[in-house]
């Protein structure tokens, strides 16, 4: 699969002194950005120094470094001692604790991300597992195959409040970033998560749906978002092919 395509995102390549996102957080999205598009590494993957950031957007050098470490902890980046930051190359394969969505994922990873809608609205009839889960009664859905470039390599299920699935429902949903889509415009703050991995066996629609044999084992991942406010905004049931994604846990002792 090529790597060659590129995020289509826009972006003002500017920070914004009135928008309630804090500043590392649109430093992070313009390094970023830029990083992917080939704008802003020199032909050896080196990063601009923190000086130099801290010159062009007139920062803080600890927003700066929040930004970085950021994008280090994603694995957009890495350090080398005595030699600067550097554009990593990475692959779509490695979740190492950072709260991302599937498009951020694939987009920091250097594909263009991609997804076809299976079902979406109200879900009346959510099981009461993930009722007791999200602590709602009235739940909205999305169920999406999800693309790398041109690959299906994931099928996932969220639900989320019914006011906040509302938000969605306006929406393309084929291109739906939805944590960022909360955090940017209606002032959702995503806090922190509860993620559970294990193994599964394709069944028929999988199968057919993911490219693989009935029976091909997957991964599956069940996970629990919350909001700044302690709110359960999204849970999630999703099964990746395992030639794509491994799950890493970093351990210190």
């Amino acid at each position: 699969m090529s790597r060659n395509a590129r995020p289509t995102q826009k972006n003002e390549n500017t920070l914004d002194l009135n928008s309630p996102l804090p500043l590392h957080y649109q430093l992070r999205e313009i390094i970023r950005f830029e990083a992917l598009n080939g704008d802003l590494a020199d032909e050896n993957g080196k990063m601009p120094t923190e000086s130099e950031l801290m010159d062009r957007f007139n920062v803080s050098r600890i927003t700066v470094r929040s930004a970085l470490q950021n994008l280090v902890d994603q694995g957009l980046l890495h350090r080398e001692r005595g030699k600067g930051t550097f554009l990593k190359t990475n692959s779509v394969e490695n979740w190492s604790g950072q709260l991302l969505g599937f498009s951020e994922t694939i987009a920091a990873a250097g594909y263009t991300p991609g997804g076809k809608v299976l079902k979406h609205g109200k879900a009346p009839q959510a099981p009461q597992y993930v009722r007791q889960k999200m602590l709602e009664t009235s739940l909205w859905e999305l169920r999406r195959l999800r693309y790398a470039d041109d690959t299906a390599i994931a099928i996932e299920h969220s639900w989320f409040p019914e006011d906040i699935g509302e938000f969605f429902g306006q929406r393309d949903l084929t291109k739906l970033v939805t944590y960022k889509l909360l955090e940017s415009e209606y002032g959702i703050f995503l806090n922190s998560g509860k993620q559970a991995v294990s193994a599964v066996n394709a069944n028929e629609e999988e199968a057919e749906l993911l490219g693989v044999e009935p029976g091909t084992a997957l991964l599956f991942i069940e996970r629990l978002i919350y909001s700044s406010e302690q709110r359960p905004i999204e849970f999630l049931e999703a099964v990746f092919r395992p030639d794509y994604f491994q799950y890493t846990v970093q351990l210190q002792r």
